[in-house]
């Protein structure tokens, strides 16, 4: 028998020291003893996000002041088919009050999961671990040196998330070079992805692989590697991309690129548009860089990825 359609809304309060807020439901709750996301089920005549902020306010004793849509998955339980709607909360009025959970806990993103998790929050956990930057290296147009100088600089700021994309190095030098690349972010604690090449992101330990839009819509099962993201256009090369497991995807452009002369961006709302009600997180790509990182996650996007955007180049 079909179960009933539940849709609820959760909440990832996020700290500005980059931890967020887990609670474990009380003893006399389905699933006690288990950690969650707070937030509760969507009342008739209210919205998710309306819905989010009254249960935060009964649960935890605060006022959000500024959230933003995030992901939004569904799981079927044992009672119920359960569609969660997962919102960002960056701001609020109070501290949070156990009224509802045994528990709070501040956590880490990088830490150890809190065990046992409610089974459809617990992929969220590994959205948390992705970074908000990807800078996408072009080794090729600067030469290998300046990039992995800029490499150097950026990891000395704060990133943590690299795609190595260098088709037109030959073979030898781009192995070089990814293994390189791949030392110098794994020393950061930072990830590594190689674009459209599981072979050589296995010889040199990267962490994942990135898909072009044409690889990506020829696969009917997910790569073997612990991350996988792609580069989408359209809301069909989203859903493959969710429909496959994936663990991310990049969106655009957003705005005019040197890459892609003469073709317009998206722009803001048309983002916002494909990217909607998606499973994964989705960066926002093409014109942008960390000075538009607010604006891109107020319009529903994970973060950023970028080329030119990424790196402090000198005379730029």
């Amino acid at each position: 028998m079909a179960r009933k359609l539940v849709d609820v809304a959760a909440g990832v309060l996020l700290r500005a020291d980059g931890r967020y807020l887990l609670g474990q439901r009380g003893p006399d709750t389905v699933y006690a003893g288990y950690w969650e996301f707070p937030g509760g089920k969507v009342e008739p005549g209210e919205t998710p996000a309306q819905a989010l902020c009254r249960e935060l306010d009964e649960e935890l004793g605060i006022r959000v002041t500024h959230l933003r849509p995030w992901l939004r998955r569904e799981h079927l339980y044992e009672h119920a088919h359960v569609r969660l709607h997962f919102f960002e909360v960056s701001a609020w009025e109070g501290e949070p009050d156990g009224k509802v959970h045994s528990v709070l806990d501040w956590v880490r993103p990088e830490q150890a999961t809190r065990e046992p998790m409610l089974p459809a929050n617990g992929p969220i956990l590994k959205a948390l671990r992705l970074p908000r930057m990807m800078a996408i290296t072009q080794a090729a147009a600067i030469g290998v040196e300046a990039q992995l100088a800029a490499l150097d600089r950026a990891l000395a700021g704060g990133l943590r998330l690299v795609q190595v994309r260098e088709s037109a190095l030959d073979p030898l030098r781009r192995e070089q070079f990814a293994r390189e690349v791949v030392a110098r972010v794994h020393a950061c604690q930072g990830l590594v992805l190689l674009n459209d090449d599981l072979a050589l992101a296995r010889a040199v330990r990267a962490d994942g692989v990135h898909l072009p839009a044409r690889s990506l819509m020829g696969l009917r099962q997910r790569p073997d590697c612990a991350w996988v993201g792609a580069s989408c256009h359209g809301r069909d090369e989203l859903e493959h991309a969710a429909a496959l497991g994936l663990d991310y995807a990049v969106l655009g452009p957003v705005a005019p690129t040197a890459t892609h002369p003469g073709q317009p961006g998206l722009g803001w709302v048309r983002f916002c548009e494909l990217a909607a009600g998606l499973p994964m997180p989705v960066l926002a790509l093409g014109g942008l860089g960390t000075a538009d990182m607010e604006t891109a996650r107020d319009t529903g996007a994970h973060g950023i990825a970028a080329i030119r955007g990424a790196w402090r180049l000198p005379g730029t």
